[in-house]
């Protein structure tokens, strides 16, 4: 197994973290990059317990931690900054990790540096993979190579999954939302999230006074809300809101899109991460999800089985969890679609009862 070919297309976290999961067990990838230097997006990352666990199992859990900030509690506010409830998340993730929040950029050196041994192509782009026992891969510059294996990792927008799949392609989920780093707010410690009406702004610590932001709103024109001043579609909300965008001038738009195909595989190519099952972030499980296909994938293709049959188990053993974020995911959206008033009385209520059921198959190991 370990002259197994293996290319991984995308050097985001799902194809870093599979590329080190696969050099743990002898298997030393090739990976490709379209882009031509590292620039991240997104801002920052909130990890709950099973992420913080797989990156544990990942062999990188220390340095994730070294480079974190620990997060204890989730606090639901309305616009006016009016408590509607308080979770104690270490307790819901006793005996399962610790959650923290993560700027992306860091999270993405740490895999880099423990993925140095591994060949990493930057501005390097596939144009084209032929079905087979052994798929041929055209690259962009017209060069070609086959491999056993070869993995799309390449985002929600994946080429791999056009070229091999068909699609589908991203489906819109009706929300626009805007990141951006804060930097000045040490009394900002938790994670706490404010909600309007068809509106959310959420404020995650990453230590030192530096704040992660993220705010969306309900639209069916993404590409009008992209083109004006979202900030002023919270300009009612409470401090710290307003000072907040005083330093989002140059926050990172994306609409929110969601990808469910019916399969992830054809024949020797797979999909992991966002390729496969990119979802609204409100259960803040991409990362989560994307490490723990890595590891899975990993132990699948280094077991005393045929490659297909490992393909098939990876995708059968995945499904159902991913599903279950999903599900909960548009459980989530419901609930904040909600008329404020009732959204309002059901946290209050039961928040924490809803956190746990949301989160409670997770805490299972994949």
């Amino acid at each position: 197994m370990t002259a197994l070919r293996v290319l991984i297309v995308g050097a985001g976290v799902a194809g870093l973290a599979l590329a080190r999961a696969l050099h743990q067990r002898d298997v030393t990838a090739e990976v490709v990059e379209r882009v031509t230097n590292w620039e991240p997006g997104g801002a920052g990352l909130y990890l709950p317990g099973n992420a913080v666990r797989a990156l544990d199992e990942l062999g990188v859990g220390p340095a994730v931690s070294a480079a974190a900030n620990p997060i204890g509690r989730q606090r639901f506010l309305d616009h006016r900054g009016r408590l509607l409830a308080d979770i104690d998340v270490g307790r819901v993730w006793t005996g399962v990790g610790g959650c923290v929040a993560i700027q992306r950029a860091a999270l993405h050196e740490v895999l880099l540096e423990e993925t140095a041994d591994v060949q990493t192509r930057l501005g390097t782009s596939v144009t084209d993979v032929e079905d087979g026992p052994a798929p041929r891969v055209t690259f962009a510059d017209g060069s070609t190579r086959s491999y056993d294996l070869v993995v799309g990792a390449d985002g929600v927008h994946s080429t791999i999954r056009t070229l091999t799949l068909g699609g589908p392609p991203a489906r819109y989920v009706g929300q626009a939302s805007w990141r951006f780093l804060a930097d000045g707010f040490p009394d900002i410690s938790e994670w706490t999230v404010m909600l309007g009406r068809g509106r959310s702004f959420l404020t995650v610590a990453l230590g030192e006074g530096l704040v992660y932001c993220y705010a969306d709103l309900n639209t069916s024109d993404p590409a009008g809300a992209a083109r004006e001043d979202w900030r002023e579609s919270f300009a009612d909300f409470a401090e710290p809101v307003p000072r907040l965008l005083e330093q989002a001038a140059e926050a990172y738009f994306a609409p929110i899109e969601e990808v469910a195909p019916p399969v992830w595989s054809a024949r020797r190519v797979i999909l992991v991460g966002d390729a496969a099952h990119a979802s609204s972030p409100n259960m803040a499980q991409g990362a989560a999800m994307a490490v723990e296909d890595a590891l899975v994938l990993a132990e699948t293709v280094t077991a005393d089985q045929s490659l297909d049959q490992a393909l098939a188990g990876y995708e059968q053993r995945r499904q159902a969890r991913v599903t279950w974020v999903q599900e909960q995911t548009h459980r989530r959206d419901r609930t904040r679609s909600l008329p404020p008033v009732v959204r309002n009385l059901t946290l209050r209520l039961a928040a924490e009862r809803i956190y746990r059921s949301n989160y409670r198959p997770l805490r299972d190991s994949p």
